[in-house]
């Protein structure tokens, strides 16, 4: 074995070293995971727990308090709300935003450049900034308080946001598709069910599942315009939760678990069927 050779051998290994700003932001990162792991395992152990006063745990285990919460807050009810809010304003955002989109993306005109800040203003301000006046002239009409009134309310953000998904997505579609099947003697009927349906589908499918978690979580909107009859699931909780009269936290807890558990679900489904950032690619394909 040459010296050289001895010499690597012998060489020190160097150990990974981190800067006092990386062991900052672990530390930062770890103490946020772990308040967030707190949180979450307190209200699950208590929605199961029977008394839980001076000790690590709860003394009992029981799981009526889901049925409690069922009961109490008429969570069936609830839940036929909030999933038909929902799936109408994701419908209703479709058909109104993709035509919006097709004509952003494939047509010039005169005041364009403002139609679309228009359009992203209720993106970039807070929801409760413009919630409060439009709450205000849905009472005047005596819409406010009804599903009609809470679907148009969630609309406002729902539209732009699926109008901001769609138009890339479609600007990526080459036109001259179109004018082919034009040319061949596809009528527009045609060339929209035939050609432009399938290619749009997976953008339509992305905008559908990223509103249709955007509106299960949306608060403000809600709240401002929601009845006794037409409220979220969200809503209920928060009127639980701070409604007068004397409730059993357990039964709360277990009211949070279901609306955690279920807005984990839309996400993982949202993060497993799409992925924004491959819209594009789709497209090309």
């Amino acid at each position: 074995m040459s010296a050289q050779t001895i010499g690597v051998a012998r060489a020190p290994r160097r150990g990974i070293t981190l800067r006092p700003g990386a062991w900052l932001t672990w530390a930062a990162l770890v103490f946020f995971f772990v308040n967030l792991l707190g949180v979450i395992a307190t209200v699950l152990l208590n929605s199961f727990g029977g008394r839980w006063f001076a000790s690590w745990l709860p003394s009992g285990w029981t799981g009526h308090w889901y049925g409690d919460a069922w009961k109490e807050f008429n969570l069936g009810r609830v839940l036929g709300t909030t999933v038909e809010v929902t799936f109408l304003v994701v419908l209703v955002s479709l058909v109104l935003a993709v035509p919006a989109s097709y004509a952003l993306a494939r047509q010039d005109f005169p005041g364009k450049k403002l139609l679309t800040i228009l359009f992203v203003l209720p993106i970039l301000v807070p929801p409760i900034a413009y919630g409060i006046p439009m709450a205000t002239v849905l009472y005047k009409v005596h819409l406010a308080g009804t599903l009609t009134g809470v679907v148009l309310a969630n609309l406002v953000p729902s539209i732009p946001f699926v109008i901001f998904t769609m138009t890339p997505f479609i600007e990526q579609i080459d036109p001259k598709i179109e004018s082919a099947a034009r040319m061949c003697g596809a009528s527009t009927w045609t060339v929209l069910t035939r050609v432009l349906s399938p290619l749009l589908l997976p953008g339509m499918l992305a905008a559908g599942i990223l509103v249709l978690v955007r509106t299960f979580g949306m608060f403000e909107l809600t709240f401002l315009t929601a009845g006794s009859t037409s409220q979220t699931l969200i809503v209920a909780l928060f009127s639980a939760v701070n409604s007068a009269g004397i409730r059993s936290t357990q039964s709360i807890d277990a009211m949070a678990v279901l609306y955690t558990g279920t807005m984990a679900v839309l996400l993982l489904v949202a993060l497993r069927f799409v992925n924004p950032t491959q819209l594009i690619a789709r497209s090309s394909d």
